[in-house]
């Protein structure tokens, strides 16, 4: 499998910026497109990942209390073992004995 082609993009700097992005590159030791292209990068993965954050948080907002929020057979089977197992009760009344 080939590597993929790299792409050029012009990206007009102010001073401020460009000699900022140099003095980052100089502390780095590491080229100054090297630097661009890691910043640029990790930018759009954190926009992305807020993205996705939002996403999940519009779906749960809009499905709470919904069937797709609670499935009522898997929390019955939930209660169910912690009643056959006694570990609910046992370790409530062992923690309000040490009160």
């Amino acid at each position: 499998m080939g590597a993929k082609a790299k792409r050029n993009l012009h990206v007009p700097l102010s001073g401020d910026l460009h000699d900022r992005l140099r003095a980052e590159a100089a502390r780095s030791r590491r080229p100054a497109t090297i630097v661009a292209r890691d910043a640029i990068e990790a930018w759009i993965d954190a926009r992305e990942r807020l993205a996705v954050h939002e996403a999940i948080a519009d779906y749960a907002r809009e499905e709470a209390g919904s069937l797709a929020d609670l499935d009522p057979t898997l929390e019955n089977a939930a209660i169910e073992h912690l009643i056959v197992k006694g570990d609910y009760s046992r370790s409530f009344k062992a923690h309000r004995a040490h009160r």
